[in-house]
């Protein structure tokens, strides 16, 4: 079996998880990290050997596999191009850039090197949405005419809470929907196999400024701070956005990121003329499928009864597969190129970023944006 050699590029807290992923791969040894800040001490604590600050060095002086970058999406192109050019597969969290063009560009040089790309929305690779994908698929619910959900978390409640992700330099056009909405969007696409070819959408942005703290904060975090700055802010706390989709269908998402109690909430709800079928993080190892005339069902995550996820199940009915396993089912596919492919490639991140660029235009405008 190949033994493959990645880096990866920022070692913050969704870095951290791409590495811990990779070595339970067991053919992935992770030779390299590089960050802006405190490098050594983080490679040392993740027990990696190299350590770098410049990427453009670390790339020349390794002869890399692949390279995970987990760095804020205003440096993801020009890095990601960077190892593309120099023949080194690609694997990068969303959303994938910090414009449109950029993700055009990615799209295009990983299909002329003919070199594989990813982009880590691992929601795809739980095992009950690749059941109810195949479900779907197989008409069990029959024609889909609503979807429905959320994306609640509660990390951005308070004024004192601060990231990079709340300026648009950094996140982009959009925060909460380019943070969290796209992993929605992604996976009902995927899920239903129908495109989106309509949006209406309306931002609120809480808190006009925020207050920094002084020092170094990690996401999600709740540390007791005495000094700090204030901030304007000029991206949506929470979205409300509509959908209409290619086969008539219609749906809508709430996305918050101060949502007091839900930690990390996806939900969605799909509902067909024959049955419904429903999934949440809250229960993630479960599909409910619902009926008007007979009882309705849960189909639980189990080698035997998911028979279509079975490859992406690791682990006896009762032993929960969780994040951690999602993002390592992820990369799974990516460094083993199955036929039946799951995970999202570059030209599904360029889908989400000109998702997102339209629902932005939408909420600037207050009405339907075609796609």
């Amino acid at each position: 079996m190949k033994k493959f050699k990645t880096a990866v590029i920022g070692s913050g807290f969704i870095g951290v998880a791409h590495i811990e992923a990779l070595r339970r791969l067991g053919n992935v040894e992770v030779i390299a990290l590089c960050d802006m800040f405190n490098v050594e001490r983080k490679a040392k604590e993740n027990h990696i050997e190299l350590a770098y600050t410049d990427y453009k060095k670390m790339i020349d002086e390794n002869d890399l596999d692949f390279v995970h970058i987990c760095t804020p999406n205003n440096t993801h192109f020009e890095i990601a191009k960077y190892a593309l050019e120099r023949n080194v597969n690609v694997v990068l969290e969303k959303p994938m850039t910090f414009t449109v063009e950029e993700a055009v560009e990615l799209v295009k040089l990983a299909k002329e090197k003919n070199l594989i790309n990813a982009v880590n929305f691992h929601n795809r690779l739980y095992p009950a949405n690749i059941f109810i994908k195949d479900y779907i698929r197989e008409n069990n619910i029959g024609d889909v005419f609503s979807i429905n959900g959320n994306y609640l978390q509660d990390w951005l409640l308070f004024d004192t809470d601060y990231s990079w992700r709340l300026n648009t330099k950094e996140s982009g056009s959009t925060r909460a929907v380019a943070d969290i909405g796209s992993h929605w969007m992604d996976l009902v696409e995927y899920l239903t196999g129908l495109k989106i070819v309509e949006v209406f959408a309306e931002f609120k942005t809480v808190y006009p400024q925020r207050k920094k703290a002084i020092g170094e904060i990690k996401t999600f975090s709740v540390n007791e701070v005495t000094e700090y700055e204030l901030k304007t802010i000029d991206t949506e706390d929470i979205a409300m956005v509509m959908y209409r989709f290619e086969n008539g269908a219609i749906g809508n998402v709430t996305i918050s990121q101060m949502a007091a109690g839900k930690k990390n909430n996806l939900e969605v709800f799909i509902s067909g003329t024959k049955a419904s079928v429903s999934w949440g993080l809250d229960d993630l190892e479960n599909v409910h499928i619902g009926y008007r005339d007979k009882p309705s069902l849960i189909m639980t995550k189990d080698y035997g009864l998911m028979t279509v996820a079975k490859n992406a199940i690791d682990f006896p009915a009762g032993h929960t597969e969780g994040f951690p396993d999602a993002i390592k089912q992820v990369f799974k596919q990516v460094y083993s190129q199955p036929q039946d492919k799951h995970y999202a490639q570059f030209e599904d991140g360029l889908r989400q970023m000109i998702l997102c660029e339209k629902i932005s235009e939408s909420a600037k405008k207050s009405q339907w944006i075609k796609i």
